[in-house]
């Protein structure tokens, strides 16, 4: 329908008006109780807005605008982690090495060259960043700088790439298109958030972490993963080549992924003693803070589907 995919269509529908409802909520809100400020609620929902349909239509107007989007968010997820994370004064030259690999990353992804994208960022980056640390003649801060810059590029270019490299496999599922793999990762991660979030809230009790996130608990945790991967198990089938019981481990893995990555973020967070990692997105604060979970569940759905079907 309107040259989209019928099922990646349905599932664009649905995402419209889930921010439909939630925009007349948040109105019928102010509204009821107009002496309680909302205006962190009402940003929240306007930024949503706002993600969505860049994200819409940057998926829908073609493959590499789609890649060149992803490419750009590492981009800013990289500056942003640099930003909250102490570098020494020397490392400006090594950064640029850090930055450069996004362009060159993402042109593997482009060209569908799987052996040089997979192997990268975790060998031949990871192996030139120190030899330009040690080229400084600088040693003392060695060891952390190298650990920070290589973590912080595994995680912002190397993690998110693969969102990314689902766009460029080939179609399998003609009623979702190359964006439907796409389409079920970012509804299913940013959907757990959304479940573990509720379950938590009405029935938790018994915390996972508290030194990390104390409003995480066991019955929020093992609520999101319930829901998610009986929803990974109808869902799987529409929008990607996966049968149902492979939709079921796709949505238990991107549950449990996903807690990890939004915990590890936290931690983050909590070291450098920090609330949000940035103010990039009113309502949510940074990048990072949106795209916690992302980083985690995209390699771990990518891999799954890709040596499922690929």
């Amino acid at each position: 329908m309107f040259g989209v995919p019928i099922h990646s269509f349905y599932l664009i529908l649905l995402v419209v008006i889930l921010l439909m409802s939630g925009s007349l909520i948040s109105y019928r809100m102010q509204q009821k109780h107009p002496d309680k400020d909302y205006t962190e609620l009402r940003q929240r929902v306007q930024s949503w807005w706002m993600m969505i349909g860049i994200l819409f239509a940057a998926l829908l107007f073609n493959q590499t605008l789609a890649i060149v989007f992803f490419g750009f968010l590492s981009f800013l997820a990289l500056k942003e982690f640099l930003s909250i994370v102490p570098t020494r004064q020397t490392d400006r030259r090594v950064i640029f090495w850090a930055y450069l690999s996004i362009p060159v990353q993402y042109y593997w992804v482009s060209i569908g060259w799987y052996g040089m994208f997979i192997i990268f960022i975790p060998v031949y980056i990871f192996l030139l960043l120190p030899v330009r640390m040690v080229l400084l003649g600088e040693t003392k801060g060695f060891i952390r700088s190298v650990g920070i810059l290589h973590w912080a590029t595994m995680l912002t270019v190397f993690a998110i790439s693969h969102i990314a490299y689902l766009l460029v496999l080939p179609v399998k599922n003609e009623m979702a298109g190359y964006i439907g793999p796409v389409l079920f990762l970012l509804f299913m991660t940013q959907f757990n958030d959304v479940c573990q979030y509720i379950w938590g809230k009405r029935f938790g009790r018994h915390k996972i972490i508290p030194k990390v996130s104390p409003n995480k608990t066991w019955e929020g945790f093992l609520g999101g993963v319930a829901t998610i991967t009986l929803l990974g198990g109808l869902t799987a089938p529409l929008l990607t080549p996966l049968n149902w019981w492979q939709g079921l481990i796709a949505g238990l893995l991107i549950s449990v992924s996903g807690f990890f990555g939004d915990v590890v973020i936290s931690s983050v967070k909590r070291d450098l003693q920090i609330k949000d990692t940035g103010n990039l997105i009113p309502g949510h604060g940074g990048i990072l803070d949106r795209m916690d979970s992302l980083m985690f569940t995209a390699p771990l759905f990518f891999h799954f589907l890709y040596y499922s079907y690929y």
